[in-house]
């Protein structure tokens, strides 16, 4: 970038960057968690998760998705798949704790006039709209109504490592002017190396710093690189970072909460609470459920492309045939 560009980025203060003050780490295990086990988690333990980022001092939680049941059957997922007001207060009563609660909204799989109640009359402090590149003018509508609803918003851009250069220029330009309030740079295919984190959050900080916006950074771990990566861009300027406790998510996982808040600097942040929760809760869950780094994860990460072929092949009979799956990847390129 030109020396112009650098000047307009923000200023990075003291010796250990992470002590900047807009910092803000998002807890999204039971969201990204719930891709795992179709959302069906016991109260028991989306509880527990909540205690521990209060005792820990995370700033948000991200409780599920605001999914359509046009959609989406009641029988198959469970309740974080829709995240309801009764549910959730079920879980935080008022929530009158310094942590933030949201959810998450995917273009076209949300009836965001509907499901989404104005902001007073709900205890959620944030909705994330999720969108692919097609999808935008539909994010547009939903960032506009759900910020006039009185929400904070943020748009998470996903499956970015297959965008090109100029529809993701195009995007940038027309999201930095609408209402959002932070821009996310998502790695869904896991695919991302440290040069090309550092590129797009330089490319997004570019565009939204200008405006006045914030950004952020949600990583996958299929090769090994998803808290090296938000480390990256959190250097470079991106101040909302997503985490899920052990990393559980779809695939390959997210960048573990304990160990961001492990390297984050800041008095404010305990990583005790989260090693309760993962002792108690998380070693049973993993007896249930398997997320996490395999190969079959490596190989499409690798390949850029999406992890859905990977969580088939680890489902089926045949889940250590890596080379077989190897090969069956390479022929469909």
């Amino acid at each position: 970038m030109s020396n112009k560009e650098n000047s307009n980025l923000p200023e990075k203060k003291g010796t250990w960057l992470t002590y900047r003050p807009d910092i803000k780490v998002l807890d999204c295990t039971i969201r990204d968690g719930g891709l795992v086990n179709d959302s069906n988690f016991e109260d028991d333990f989306v509880r527990a998760i909540y205690q521990a980022c209060i005792a820990a001092g995370v700033d948000y939680m991200e409780l599920g998705y605001k999914g359509s049941k046009n959609i989406y059957s009641s029988k198959q997922f469970g309740a974080w798949k829709f995240c309801t007001e009764d549910d959730i207060c079920r879980i935080v009563g008022d929530n009158k704790t310094d942590l933030k609660l949201s959810a998450m909204a995917d273009a076209e799989r949300t009836d965001y006039h509907e499901d989404i109640l104005p902001k007073e009359q709900s205890v959620l402090d944030m909705i994330r709209v999720a969108t692919y590149i097609h999808q935008i003018p539909t994010a547009l509508d939903m960032i506009k109504a759900i910020h006039d609803k009185g929400y904070e918003t943020t748009l998470n851009l996903m499956s970015i490592s297959v965008v090109p250069e100029h529809e993701l220029d195009e995007a940038l330009e027309i999201l930095a002017n609408s209402e959002v309030d932070v821009i996310y740079v998502v790695d869904s295919f896991g695919t991302l190396y440290s040069e090309d984190i550092q590129l797009l959050t330089r490319k997004f900080l570019k565009y939204a710093y200008a405006a006045g916006k914030k950004v952020g950074i949600h990583t996958h771990n299929n090769q090994q690189l998803a808290f090296a990566n938000t480390i990256e861009a959190l250097i470079l300027g991106a101040s909302y970072l997503d985490a899920a406790v052990a990393g559980l998510g779809r695939g390959a996982g997210n960048c573990p909460t304990e160990l961001l808040l492990g390297f984050l600097k800041n008095p404010k942040f305990h990583i005790r609470p989260l090693l309760k929760v993962i002792q108690d809760h998380i070693v049973p869950l993993r007896k249930k459920i398997s997320w996490g780094f395999d190969i079959p994860y490596m190989l499409t990460g690798q390949l850029n492309l999406h992890p859905r072929s990977a969580i088939s092949f680890l489902d089926g009979k045949n889940c250590t045939d890596y080379v077989g799956f190897y090969d069956s990847l390479v022929e469909e390129e």
